[in-house]
């Protein structure tokens, strides 16, 4: 249609037929996108069904810096694998970290006997817990840097911002916090350098994190 002054003008047919390719083409890229990225999505989460069942799940520790941390499930519950640096290490050792700690030598059942140790984990640089605060269920976060918003005492460690409960970065849990209890150490072993396996121990250990106090 053209109006008086000779412009093109878009009619109900053309208007309708604009919004029409406008929508198609915006759902073909969502369709796209997540063609894309769903089978790395995919890749990263075991079957439901497994999780479900408890069995245990392998993970690639490969690619996890010092100072950081993943997070994947197991029996629907977060798991976090941390990769301590030399200096985190050092920290768990020192009379500073250990006098905020309410357990430091892990006397309460809340660990199998091979993670009954000062690093709470079978290598030293590897710690692998199950990430539900002992105070009302919630998900503590890493906080990997001593001091900061924390102040100055805090060594590094997780922090629960629901309630105020702190760890250290072996999972010990301080004194004066809500939760009473370090966070558990679930069963674990290394397949090999690379693989990590949730959910199953060593040869030798039948522990079960149905055995311990409190998740």
């Amino acid at each position: 249609m053209t109006n008086d002054a000779g412009k093109s003008e878009a009619g109900p047919d053309d208007e309708t037929r604009r919004d029409f390719l406008f929508t198609a083409t915006g759902a073909m890229a969502a369709v796209g996108a997540i063609a894309t990225v769903w089978p790395f999505i995919n890749n990263l989460n075991p079957a439901a069904d497994t999780i479900a069942a408890g069995a245990p799940i392998d993970v690639d520790i490969s690619s996890i810096q010092p100072g950081q941390q993943i997070t994947m499930l197991w029996r629907s519950r977060p798991i976090f694998i941390t990769r301590r640096t030399p200096e985190a290490l050092s920290m768990l050792q020192q009379a500073r970290d250990i006098n905020l700690l309410a357990d430091p030598d892990s006397s309460v059942l809340q660990q199998p006997a091979y993670a009954k140790n000062w690093h709470r984990s079978v290598k030293p640089e590897l710690l692998v817990v199950v990430g539900i605060c002992t105070h009302l269920g919630c998900i503590p976060k890493l906080v990997a840097a001593p001091g900061g918003n924390l102040g100055p005492d805090w060594p590094g460690g997780f922090f629960c911002p629901c309630h105020g409960s702190r760890y250290d970065l072996a999972a010990r849990v301080f004194k004066g916090v809500p939760a009473p209890y370090n966070l558990p150490v679930p069963p674990y072993r290394f397949v090999s350098d690379k693989l990590l396996r949730v959910g199953e121990n060593p040869p030798g250990s039948n522990f079960d994190l149905g055995s311990i106090v409190q998740i």
